[in-house]
């Protein structure tokens, strides 16, 4: 089993001049009196610090916004065994979730989406989000701070079908943590090869979005419209046009580094949750976070 090895501190500092000791050792002295967050290291507080362009109080939202929601999400978070766990061993067949080896232009890093499985009733979103939760959690705290962040998801094979499988509070719930608990500095978010389908679903997550992800938010029906935004096709996998060679063997091997480090998540799940109990004020719920369930209507596809 593999351990997980996060970025030292020092290295991050070299790495990032904006970086200071005073900024990390401020927010030591914060997670000191906050009881209910799990501990956290030195490379962690660089990660969500660097992410938040070295601005404090931003910082402590989105640190208590990361644990707090992987908290009351259990079917993003809990349950996330890479060897035994049924539900994502089921995904690894479906879906394609990974960092791309090369960089946009600008130096971005990559994360790539997928489906290896066009047909509908073998997709379920919450279980895909569960193993983009694991991907992303080797791949920030495995290369620690990057200069900037890409999502690009190939929709080849998504048809109506499709969209009966997403949940609205689902979709509500992990655009949350994307916008406001990731560590991440996200500068795009592409999706290629678009059919009238993704209306469907751009209807159904536009009022879960803020402007800010709006604005950086591109749909391209071909793969080459990508190139305007300085990514260049070729980063990508052969089956998007690109030359990084093939998505399934590509995948294959993060799946094997999922299953080198089962261990961590496991322990992870154990240790990196908020304790409610000993939460300053008011204890948080699921239903603070997102709202009423009920709320939402089914989704019904004809």
């Amino acid at each position: 089993m593999a351990k997980l090895q996060m970025v030292p501190l020092a290295k991050e500092m070299k790495k990032n001049p904006e970086l200071k000791e005073a900024d990390i050792q401020s927010l030591r002295d914060w997670c000191q009196k906050q009881p209910h967050l799990p501990q956290m290291t030195d490379s962690e507080l660089a990660l969500f610090l660097h992410s938040n362009y070295y601005r404090l109080e931003p910082t402590k939202n989105t640190i208590d916004t990361f644990y707090t929601v992987r908290t009351h999400v259990p079917e993003f978070f809990s349950n996330r065994d890479p060897v035994n766990a049924k539900d994502l061993l089921q995904m690894f067949k479906v879906v394609m979730n990974m960092p791309l080896e090369r960089t946009t232009k600008d130096g971005y890093d990559v994360i790539y989406g997928a489906l290896s499985d066009f047909e509908p009733s073998n997709y379920d979103y919450t279980f895909n989000m569960k193993l983009f939760g694991m991907v992303m959690d080797l791949w920030l705290y495995g290369k620690g701070t990057m200069k900037g962040h890409v999502i690009l998801v190939d929709l080849k094979g998504l048809v109506i079908g499709h969209v009966a499988r997403f949940s609205p509070m689902a979709l509500k719930r992990f655009l949350y943590y994307l916008q406001e608990g990731l560590p991440v500095r996200l500068k795009g978010f592409h999706f290629v090869n678009t059919n009238p389908v993704m209306d469907i679903l751009m209807n159904i997550m536009r009022p879960f979005m803020k402007k800010e992800l709006l604005d950086i938010l591109h749909l391209h029906q071909s793969v080459n419209a990508i190139e305007e935004f300085n990514i260049p096709v070729d980063i990508l996998p052969n089956e998007s046009g690109g030359k990084a060679g093939p998505a399934k063997e590509l995948f294959a091997a993060e799946v094997k580094k999922l299953e080198a480090h089962r261990e961590w998540f496991i322990q992870e799940e154990k240790t990196q949750r908020i304790d409610e109990s000993k939460r300053p004020g008011k204890a948080k719920s699921a239903t603070d976070l997102f709202g009423v369930e009920g709320s939402f209507k089914k989704l019904e596809i004809d």
